[in-house]
C-alpha cells in the first residue's frame, strides 16, 4: 500500500508536486520575506507577534539563541530575528543569551548582517547566571535553551527542570501583560515546557496555543 502510494505521488503533474509544497510552506508574510518557511512554528509565531503589537512590548529576553542565523527557519524557527526583527521596527530591545560560543558567533554574524546591533545584545552566559542579574521589566520572554532529546531521558528531565529554573529566576520582573513562548514543547517526553508549564498553571497563567510551541499569558 505504501508503495502504491508513493507511485501515485511520483506520477502526480508537476504543478500538483508544486501546489503540495507550497501547502507545506508556512511564511510570516509580508512581515518576512516569503522564502522563509517557518513551518509548525507558523502559528504560535504569528499569534505572538500579534499579542507584541497589541501590549506595545519594549523588553524581549530569549534564552537560546538563533545559531544558524536565517538559513535554517524550518527546523530552528530562527526566533532571534523574527522577534529581533520587530524590535527593531517598534523601538523595543531584545536580549538573547547562550552558553555555547560557536551559537552566539553565529547569532552575532546574522546580527551584523542584518543590522539590529542597535536592537539585540546576544550574550554569552549561563542563561541561569544571566537571569538571576537581570534588573528590567521583561514584556516578552521565549525560552528555548538547553537542547532537548527526543530519546534520552534523562536530557529531557534536565532540559524540562532548566527551563523551569529559567522562569522561576525571571519570574519576579514579569507582569499582568507579559507574554511566555516556550520552544519544542511537542516532543516525546512533553518537551521543553513540561514542567514550567505545569508549574505556570498554577501560577496564574493560561495556556492560548498548545502547537508544538506553547505560549501562554496572565488569565
Amino acid at each position: 500500500m505504501v508503495f502504491k502510494i508513493l507511485t501515485i505521488v511520483l506520477l502526480l503533474p508537476p504543478a500538483i508536486h508544486f501546489t503540495l509544497k507550497f501547502i507545506k510552506h508556512k511564511s510570516l508574510y509580508p512581515f518576512m520575506p516569503f522564502k522563509y518557511n517557518f513551518r509548525r512554528r507558523r502559528i504560535t509565531f504569528a499569534k505572538t507577534l500579534k499579542l507584541l503589537d497589541e501590549r506595545h512590548v519594549k523588553m524581549i529576553i530569549e534564552t537560546g539563541t538563533s545559531r544558524e542565523g536565517l538559513k535554517n527557519t524550518k527546523g530552528d524557527g530562527a526566533a532571534t530575528f523574527v522577534f529581533g526583527k520587530w524590535a527593531q521596527q517598534n523601538n523595543a530591545k531584545m536580549h538573547s543569551v547562550d552558553i555555547n560560543e560557536d551559537s552566539v558567533k553565529g547569532a552575532q554574524n546574522e546580527i551584523n548582517k542584518q543590522n539590529l546591533n542597535d536592537t539585540i545584545t546576544v550574550h554569552l552566559s549561563d542563561s541561569l547566571e544571566f537571569l538571576k542579574t537581570f534588573e528590567n521589566t521583561v514584556d516578552f520572554l521565549y525560552l528555548d535553551s538547553y537542547d532537548y532529546s527526543k530519546t534520552d531521558v534523562d536530557i529531557q528531565i534536565k532540559s524540562q527542570e532548566h527551563h523551569l529554573k529559567e522562569f522561576k529566576l525571571i519570574e519576579n520582573k514579569l507582569h499582568d501583560n507579559s507574554i511566555v513562548l516556550i520552544d519544542d514543547c511537542g516532543l516525546p517526553g512533553g518537551g521543553k515546557g513540561k514542567t514550567v508549564v505545569e508549574y505556570m498553571l498554577k501560577k496564574d497563567w493560561k495556556v492560548l496555543i498548545d502547537a508544538y510551541q506553547i505560549l501562554l499569558v496572565k488569565k
